[in-house]
């Protein structure tokens, strides 16, 4: 019999359950542990032997008022003795403003001394104001600057340490703060909102969040599809997952939060993303094929988080399932089945038929109740957002997952440098919501842009405090695209540069319909590596292709790449106006492969030189005014009229050029073989002498790899 079996019988946790046994001395870790019936009986009996010995002795509690009573006499007689605690509070209440006096005094008397050398600057840094803040001339800084490898003009901007190091050498301290007067306003709510821990009796039970992990076409998809009793995974293209979708099902009353993450390698980040939002990850593992390499990187993910894990065997209806098999590769990645005295759950079941499907939700659930998962909904909400994108008719849309507090219309959202007031919460059945609370995945409507996938998301208390920390987040993302790098003046980098400006370049401009794919098709461009040709991408965004892309495209000479999205207006005439290349595409695969042979055709094929025979001079005739006739004799190949010539005396090469005519006797041929005499006559060479080789050769293009 199973513990979590046993503790329904109980009428107990299966957490309460699994520490009587362990003081009962049995070796049980988890609730999937397994006990004998007959000691299960005798267990029941025993809790059945208790609860009616507990039953009985009711009247035993009243002879401990007495005893109480007693307790309660000292308490009295100790309650004179309170006031004398106010008494001894007083006389440090008379010391406390002596203390502080005291190094107020010291303190001022340090001052003068440090003040002298210390630079306050608020801020960006620079060069003229740092110059002016330790009483040099800007040129002099500037001068400094160039020993150090930095080439900066008098208005540009500093790196802090680079301005710290300046100021050293001159006996300065610098003190610089990056944010200004507004930065107190937007600081407060976001401390109040992330940092402030709940207390324990606001916290109640919240729904598990569960990720399916696992390698492509193994069936995650399908399997959310069975419980979700909706056909998904038919409506992406392909067959494979291009986003991450969140949904909630109630199953015997209780809700279970699914994030499906795709499979494939391009979307790692979406995965690796989706393991750290979860509660439970659930490795879908094909019974056929057992695990593959994103299998691997899947549990890697999974254990890296620190999150439980389940093993769901999907495909057992195919004739070549081995489940026992699959066992036998999770015992060797340290993934022990709870069947072979491990603490894995391994379910098999089938998505297609529906077997096992209501016993590895039960185990989620035990699982959950394992965790004890719990948050506090009586807070302003906050959490991640799992997927964004901007749609037609609603503007920016993110897919957000509360992870504590409350979330309702009407609310100030701020999520990195966008803000806004929640105009609607969507769920998965294109409902409108009241509330969301923890564990509830949702749409949200009105924010200012469209954030990045994994961004955390926070619920201020005023609309004020929420633009103020986004335009904030905002300035700051700004300020730092500004920040003037070192720009080393070296002859290394001089050379290097030279070098680079050899290599071809492919621009791109990117357009996806959600900020998920924008993430997958970078870190896919990322992995194709190239000595030969550089992949830039001049733009990347959100949305449908619009005019402006086709300028930008036609002023940086790059090519439109547009992934699950549409032109918009004007679109085609600009396109053809400027002559600029828009591709569209379905799947991410079909992308990578176009952009590795887009890259591949900038590169010019490579010549090579093939011998495809030689020919020795053994006589010279002087027959005609056009030259002098080598009579020769074909020592290893065949030679051809058409082919190239090289003529080597001695080893050194004579000349380079093309053959004239080639006669055997007194016929012209394309052809000699080897071992046959002839007469060879080339274009604008004529001295030969008995002994030179006379090479032939072809040319043949081979296209470059990356």
């Amino acid at each position: 019999m199973r513990v979590h079996e046993l503790a329904k019988l109980l009428n107990m946790a299966s957490k309460d359950t699994v520490a009587l046994l362990q003081q009962r001395g049995l070796n049980i870790s988890s609730h999937m542990g397994t006990i004998d019936d007959d000691l299960a009986e005798v267990i029941l009996k025993e809790q059945e032997k208790a609860t009616v010995a507990k039953a009985k002795p009711v009247k035993k509690p009243q002879a401990e008022p007495s005893k109480t009573k007693a307790v309660t006499e000292p308490e009295k007689k100790r309650e004179p003795a309170k006031p004398v605690a106010p008494k001894k509070p007083v006389e440090p209440k008379q010391e406390a403003p002596v203390k502080p006096a005291k190094p107020e005094q010291k303190t001022g008397a340090s001052k003068p001394g440090k003040l002298d050398k210390t630079i306050s600057l608020h801020g960006h840094i620079v060069v003229r104001d740092l110059a002016a803040k330790m009483g040099m001339k800007p040129n002099q800084l500037i001068t400094e600057l160039m020993m150090m490898n930095i080439l900066a003009s008098i208005n540009e901007r500093l790196d802090v340490k680079v301005a710290q190091q300046v100021a050293e050498k001159h006996g300065f301290t610098l003190e610089h703060e990056k944010k200004g007067k507004d930065s107190g306003i937007a600081q407060k709510p976001e401390e109040d909102t992330f940092e402030v821990e709940d207390a324990p009796e606001d916290l109640v039970s919240r729904p598990p969040v569960v990720t399916f992990l696992g390698h492509i076409d193994h069936g995650k998809t399908s399997l959310l599809d069975r419980i979700r009793h909706a056909a998904v995974a038919s409506g992406e293209a392909g067959g494979i997952t291009q986003h991450m979708g969140a949904y909630s099902i109630q199953h015997k009353g209780q809700r279970i939060t699914f994030m499906d993450t795709p499979g494939h390698a391009a979307f790692t980040a979406m995965r690796a993303r989706g393991a750290k939002l979860t509660d439970i990850a659930v490795l879908i593992i094909a019974a056929d094929d057992g695990i593959m390499p994103q299998t691997e990187e899947a549990i890697q993910h999974a254990l890296a988080a620190e999150t439980s894990i389940i093993v769901a065997i999907n495909k057992i209806d195919l004739p070549a399932a081995n489940i026992e098999r699959v066992k036998q590769q999770l015992q060797a990645k340290n993934l022990s089945p709870e069947d072979w005295g491990g603490e894995t759950i391994c379910c098999p079941l089938s998505a297609k038929t529906g077997e096992g499907i209501d016993n590895f939700l039960e185990m989620i659930l035990l699982e959950a109740e394992m965790l004890e998962l719990k948050a506090n909904p009586n807070r302003l909400a906050r959490g991640y957002v799992v997927e964004a994108n901007l749609a037609s008719g609603m503007g920016p849309t993110a897919t957000l997952l509360v992870t504590a507090g409350t979330m309702k219309p009407g609310d100030a959202i701020v999520c990195g440098p966008y803000w806004g007031k929640v105009k609607a919460l969507i769920n998965e059945h294109n409902e409108k919501l009241k509330a969301a609370g923890p564990s509830t995945p949702v749409k949200c409507l009105g924010l200012s842009g469209v954030p990045n996938a994994g961004e955390s998301f926070m619920v201020l208390s005023t609309d004020k405090a929420a633009k103020a920390l986004a335009e904030e987040r905002a300035e700051q993302i700004r300020a730092e695209s500004f920040l003037v790098p070192k720009r080393k003046a070296s002859l290394d980098d001089l050379f290097a540069e030279a070098d680079e400006s050899d290599k071809q370049e492919l621009r791109l401009i990117i357009k996806c319909d959600t900020q998920g794919s924008i993430e997958a098709i970078k870190k896919c461009l990322d992995d194709i590596s190239s000595d030969k040709v550089d992949l830039t991408i001049i733009s990347s965004g959100v949305g449908n292709i619009t005019e402006n892309d086709i300028l930008l495209a036609s002023a940086s000479k790059a090519v439109v790449a547009g992934f699950n999205v549409g032109k918009g207006e004007g679109v085609t005439q600009a396109q053809k106006a400027e002559g600029v290349e828009v591709r569209l595409y379905e799947i991410i695969y079909t992308f990578v492969e176009d952009i590795k042979k887009a890259m591949t055709g900038m590169l010019a094929p490579e010549i090579r030189e093939k011998t495809i025979g030689k020919a020795e001079v053994r006589q010279i005739f002087d027959i005609t005014k056009k030259g002098n006739i080598a009579g020769c004799l074909v020592i290893e190949g065949r030679i051809n009229a058409k082919a190239f010539t090289r003529v080597r005396r001695k080893g050194e090469i004579l000349f380079e050029g093309l053959v004239t005519t080639i006669r055997r006797f007194q016929d012209e041929v394309a052809d000699v073989r080897d071992g046959q005499e002839c007469g060879i006559r080339l274009t604008n060479f004529s001295e030969f002498e008995p002994g030179d080789i006379i090479e032939f050769f072809i040319k043949e293009e081979i296209a470059q790899k990356l």
